[in-house]
């Protein structure tokens, strides 16, 4: 799957259907094992006792390194990444670590959840989170855009 980023730069998100199938299986496979996708995000994101989860997508979260595969958890406090394979960083003195690449925006710190989408090909859609403290996080590639959009934006939009 090839998805074209903002300046025209394909991306290649598998190189075959079948790789992403078998992917997706196997992070199904992983999040069983983990006792369920609820018990996966409080893991990963030391959710609060009164916090609950509304909704986890499945996404890319586009960096400048390119798009990174996960699920993204919204809660009733916040929006958070969570990739679903480790990445490679590497230290100031060439020392490399795999890490699992996590975000967390608490709800309260989102200045707005804006729709886009590419200019060239409109089927590809984003949702840009912008923070108070101008960051922004660019997710696309979800199962169904619609659905996560309206997700995205109840969440936000109710009183925290």
């Amino acid at each position: 799957m090839k998805i074209l980023i903002r300046d025209r730069v394909a991306v290649t998100l598998g190189p075959k259907l079948s790789e992403t199938v078998k992917g997706k299986l196997s992070l199904g496979a992983r999040i069983l094992q983990a006792g369920g996708v609820e018990r996966v995000f409080r893991q990963a994101f030391s959710a609060d006792k009164g916090e609950r989860l509304v909704k986890a997508l499945q996404c890319y979260l586009y960096t400048t390194g390119g798009p990174i595969a996960g699920m993204l958890f919204v809660s009733t406090r916040k929006v958070a990444f969570r990739s679903d394979r480790p990445i490679t960083v590497s230290s100031p003195r060439g020392d490399t670590a795999r890490v699992t690449y996590k975000v967390a925006v608490p709800l309260r710190r989102i200045r707005e959840v804006r729709r886009s989408e590419s200019a060239d090909r409109p089927e590809e859609k984003y949702i840009r989170v912008a923070t108070v403290d101008g960051f922004e996080f660019w997710f696309m590639g979800f199962v169904s855009y619609q659905r996560s959009w309206r997700c995205m934006e109840q969440a936000v939009s109710e009183p925290q």
